[in-house]
């Protein structure tokens, strides 16, 4: 299905100064059926969603030379939660996990096809939706909100509640890497990273439950840098 079937006509404010790219990619995203606003600095970004609200933010990571990152910081200390999607030519592992800390909800790097550009933007939008629904659902594993149950398949989840927050986290960010200072920040609410084997200890007895002998594994631990719940293969 595409974007332009799936979602009717969303606004979308993409933050960019390279005139061209900023052409194309719009071009691209009007083609299926998104409205586009554009800016081409910090400012005019932050003048534009405070004016006009959109569904989401493309904001290119590098202005004028300058690291756009803050632009996140503004619009979250405002209050104004939309989920936004970096794009940047930083292609480290180390910038991908600054650009997701610093409250990026994906993370692109350039060069990229349009396809896959659109498709990102199709799935923050379904995830931005999916966060005001009472269930998720992330390949064979099934989370009911309201109930606090949980099941792989036909297999319920015994969780503790701490185990119920951790897999709620990792579904929300399927295929993303999320380090353990992610998780202590974002579930357990440390403001500061103590030195603690928590997340892995928890990270642990989670994958025992989700990923039993003879399953797929789901729950992959990334060496020096963190988990990811992959359902693709």
């Amino acid at each position: 299905m595409s974007a332009a079937n799936s979602i009717e006509h969303p606004r979308l404010l993409l933050v960019e100064d390279e005139t061209k790219m900023a052409w194309e990619i719009a071009a691209e995203l009007k083609s299926l059926g998104y409205l586009v606003r554009i800016a081409a600095t910090e400012e005019a970004g932050l003048e534009a969603i405070r004016s006009e609200p959109a569904a989401l933010l493309i904001l290119d990571r590098m202005l004028s030379g300058a690291d756009s990152l803050s632009m996140i910081d503004t619009l979250r200390s405002e209050c104004i939660r939309i989920p936004v999607l970096v794009i940047s030519a930083l292609a480290g592992v180390d910038e991908r996990i600054r650009g997701l800390k610093a409250g990026g909800d994906d993370y692109l790097t350039k060069p990229f096809v349009m396809e896959e550009l659109a498709a990102r933007v199709e799935a923050l939008l379904r995830r931005s939706s999916d966060a005001r629904a009472t269930s998720l659902r992330v390949g064979p594993l099934e989370m009911d909100l309201l109930e606090r149950k949980a099941s792989r398949g036909q297999r319920v989840l015994d969780l503790l509640p701490a185990e119920f927050k951790l897999l709620e986290y990792l579904m929300r960010h399927p295929g993303q890497t999320i380090t353990r200072t992610m998780i202590l920040e974002d579930v357990w609410r440390f403001r500061s990273a103590p030195q603690t084997n928590l997340v892995d200890v928890h990270i642990g007895k989670l994958r025992r439950k989700v990923d039993e002998p003879g399953e797929a594994p789901l729950i992959r631990r990334i060496r020096s840098a963190g988990f990811v719940l992959d359902v693709n293969d």
